[in-house]
Formats: structure tokens, sequence, C-alpha cells
């Protein structure tokens, strides 16, 4: 397998390979492995020769873990890209270079079967199930690491050597907490996952049809959106107060909406309008859920608005959600997302801060997105996988981006106050208590291991895992004892 360098004609697509362009690294050069001997031979190589490396799989990380100026080899997994049903395991085989488009796209013509993932379908499989997995279909199935059941990984041993492995989540596996560990703490923490096998915990057939979801038949989607010349702060308030009560209120696992999933745009004012965009999975009842949810929603708001819907059928959904949101330039991006998970909708004062600094003169691009959670998310126990956070009912983050460089230094002072405003009471970051629980690792997010944003007192392993950190670091210290795999939020040795 040959070493990719800067001389080659691939090196500098390979190397541009992210999505939040604020960060670059230039490594020494890129191994694309194709077995996972390949991936073993790379490993091995970076180790003997004592340079720091890193994976990648579709390079949506929205730090700079992989694009770092330290990094001197970069194993770059897209061409591992297999899916089969594997008989013996009874499970499906998903390789760590597979999108999350083409694994819904394979998953669904071969066996009519879906696994709940992300959003966006170039989404790399590699790293975005083992941070846990939240996409459109998680209120009614749950989280993707929910139906992990087993990982083959490449690690390196004590003695320096690089090995392979593979841990299942059956009670006596001896690597069992191998696996756990890949049910929620995020990538580059252990080794290198080359491939995934997927199969419901509660799957009592060992057929294709039997181990996953069926896939829906159609998707019903929603938008709803209001110029902002025509909102003013109470209807801002009536808004943001109906959608945290909505979410609340049906955030449960026998919710009779647990098919109806939810995003509030509540954008800057520079970017021109508040949108609500959703979806619904409930076939012939679809439209009657969705004007229920949105009924609820625009409760006692006299702004007129138009509901767009449309069904179509689920693979072209999938494979093209909401255009709007992944058009050209999606992937040119500079950005900056502070994530966190809600327990109880925003309050009064959070609200009329999120009016505050999304109407204010700033030049910046940018606002507060709110996520309908829960469900099926919520009937798993906070230790039974690595994602602690199990009783949220929305997942908030304030977001920002710019086009050119020099927009960063305002931009980021923007939405740094935003957020740390937004948790005055809690040091500025979504501490786990009554109303927040921490954050979500596959939105990571730097500043929350920083003292100069996080003056909360609670480290950031603990907005991350909580009470599951512990255990984690123990798993760190067997399968990474010489510490290869790191980065700047990854687990740190007992």
């Amino acid at each position: 397998m040959e070493k990719i360098t800067p001389n080659d004609i691939r090196y500098s697509d390979l190397a541009g390979k992210r999505f939040n362009k604020r960060f670059s690294g230039k490594p020494e050069y890129i191994r694309l492995p194709t077995t996972v001997a390949e991936v073993v031979e790379a490993v091995q190589d970076a180790v003997d020769s004592k340079q720091r490396l890193v994976v990648r799989s579709g390079g949506h990380c929205l730090e700079g873990f992989v694009s770092d100026p330290a990094v001197q080899v970069l194993i770059d997994m897209s061409l591992m890209t297999d899916i089969f049903f594997d008989e013996g395991k009874s499970a499906f085989s998903v390789a760590a270079g597979a999108t999350v488009g083409e694994m819904y796209r394979r998953l669904f013509l071969g066996w009519g079967v879906v696994l709940p993932a992300g959003e966006h379908p170039g989404i790399g499989i590699g790293g975005h199930i083992c941070g846990g997995a939240f996409g459109f279909l998680c209120r009614e199935y749950g989280l993707a690491a929910d139906y992990l059941y087993a990982i083959e990984l490449v690690y390196v041993d004590a003695s320096g050597k690089a090995r392979v492995v593979i841990a299942t989540r059956e009670a006596d596996d001896p690597h069992r907490e191998l696996w756990w560990a890949h049910t929620g703490a995020g990538g580059g923490n252990f080794g290198i996952v080359t491939r995934y096998w997927l199969r419901a915990a509660d799957a009592t057939g060992s057929g294709p049809a039997n181990v996953l979801p069926k896939a829906p038949a159609t998707i019903t989607t929603f938008r709803v959106g209001w110029d902002w010349k025509d909102v003013d702060e109470s209807a801002f308030t009536r808004l943001t107060k109906n959608f945290g009560a909505w979410s609340q209120q049906y955030s449960g696992p026998d919710s009779p909406y647990l098919s109806l999933f939810s995003l509030l745009f509540l954008n800057h004012r520079n970017l021109g309008r508040i949108e609500i965009k959703g979806l619904c999975t409930a076939g012939a009842k679809a439209r009657q859920l969705i004007n229920e949810h949105l009924a609820a929603i625009t409760d006692r708001i006299s702004i007129a608005s138009t509901p767009q819907m449309e069904e179509m059928p689920w693979l072209r959904f999938a494979l093209n959600p909401f255009p709007e949101l992944f058009q050209p330039g999606f992937d040119n991006a500079l950005a900056k997302v502070k994530d966190a998970y809600f327990r109880q909708p925003l309050t009064d004062k959070q609200i009329a801060t999120a009016f505050k600094y999304l109407t204010g003169n700033e030049k910046v691009g940018g606002g507060l997105g709110m996520a309908t959670y829960g469900g099926k998310v919520n009937t798993v126990p906070p230790d039974a996988t690595a994602t602690a956070q199990r009783d949220a009912i929305m997942d908030v983050a304030c977001n920002t981006g710019w086009a050119d460089p020099s927009g960063e230094a305002p931009t980021l002072a923007w939405v740094r106050a935003f957020y740390s405003e937004l948790f005055e009471n809690s040091g500025g970051v979504p501490a786990p208590n009554d109303q927040t629980d921490g954050a979500m690792i596959n939105h990571p997010d730097t500043d929350l291991a920083d003292p100069e944003w996080n003056k909360s007192g609670v480290p950031w392993h603990t907005l991350y895992y909580k009470d599951n950190y512990p255990r984690l670091r123990q798993v760190k210290r067997q399968w990474d004892p010489l510490g290869i795999f790191y980065h700047a939020l990854s687990i740190r040795e007992a």
C-alpha cells in the first residue's frame, strides 16, 4: 500500500476532504487502505516511525481532531465500504468507510430495513456510530449505537504491536467493555474501527429482515417559515416556549408522536427568516400528526404561515434530505457549533437572551437550533451504552459560520458570548442538572475543556460522558496503553 505524499495529484483533494474548513492540516502522507491487513500495516508503520497518526471516515468532524497541523499520518477509510448481511453473526456488517447515505441505500434496496443514523448522507459511518449517532429517525427507533452488536478494531498493544480484535455485546465476550465503549464515546479514542456489525438488541430472528427496523415506506416532510420583520419579541417568545413545551410533553417512549421529528431554526435576523422543518413516517396519518404538531407550536401566534408538505419514498428522502440544508457550499463551511442537551424547556430568561443575540446588529450568520429528542432514545439505561444522556427532550445548539477568514474573530466572539450567557447560571455550559444534561460528543466543542469558557467546575468529560467516564478510562488503559490515539477531547487513560 503506497503512501500518498504532497507530490501526488491525489494529495490535495484527500488532505482537503473536511467539512469544517476552519481547520487545516498537512500530513506527511496519507494512506488509503482497502483491507484490515492494510490498516494494520499503516498503523504499525506509523507507530514504528513514532509518527502521530489519525483516522478519517467521512471528514465531518466539527473540530480540528483530524485536520491538525501536528498530525503526520492520515489513514483515510473511504475505500473500505462493503455492506452485507453476516450470516454467522446474524447482523449487518458495515465497513467504516461507508457513508450514511450509501448504508441507507444498500440496507433499503437489499433488505427493506433501516438503521437510524445521521441526517447528512455524506457523513462517514466510521466516526458516526461510535459517537452515538443521532438523526431524523431517533425518536422512533433510537440511536444507531443502540443497534451496535460488534466492532472490528485495529489497536496497538503495550509492546507497540498493531493487532486486530473483534468485540461484541455478548455477555460472555471477554472484550465486551471494548464494544460498550464504542456505543457513545466517539472516534479516535481506542484504535481504528474497520467494521461495525448491527443488530437490534431485542431482535428475535436471525434473518436480515428481522434484525433491524423495517424502513418507512414513505416520509412526509414539512416546512414553515416566518419573515423576521413580522416577528416581535412576544411572538418569538411564544414560538420558542411552544416548541419546548411540545418537546417536553411528547418526549416519552409512549408518545403518539414518535414518528415525528422537528427542527426549529431560530436564525439570526440577518438571515431573514425563522423556520421549522421536520418529517413524519406515519404514512396516511402523517399529515394529521404534522398539523397537530404545528398547531401546538404556533398556538397564540398571530403571524400567518402556510405549511409546505411533501410525501416521498423513504430512500429518495434519505439520499437528499432537505436539500436547502445541504446545498452546494455546505462542505466549504468555516463553522463553530456549541451543543447542549435539554431536560426541560428554555426558561424565560434564556429565551430573552436568545432574542437579544439573534436580533443584534452584528453582521453574523448563525442562530439557535432546537431539535426534538427522546422517544425510543430514552428507553435505554444511562450505563447500558456509553451514551449517558437518556432523558433529554431536545438537542439545542448555538451555531455560526463565516465565509471569509477575517470574520472568524467577531463571529466566534458572538457565538461564545451567546452560549455562555444562555447557561450563565451553570458556569457558561450545560452542566448536568434539572434543566440541562451536558452535550453530544458527535458535536464536539473544545471550549468545554477551556476554563475561559467553562467556569462551572464541571470537567468537559462529565459534560459528555457523565458517570460513564471512569469506565471509559479503564477501557482506554487496556486497549491503548501507549496513548497512540488521541485528540483534544479524547478519553484519557486511567
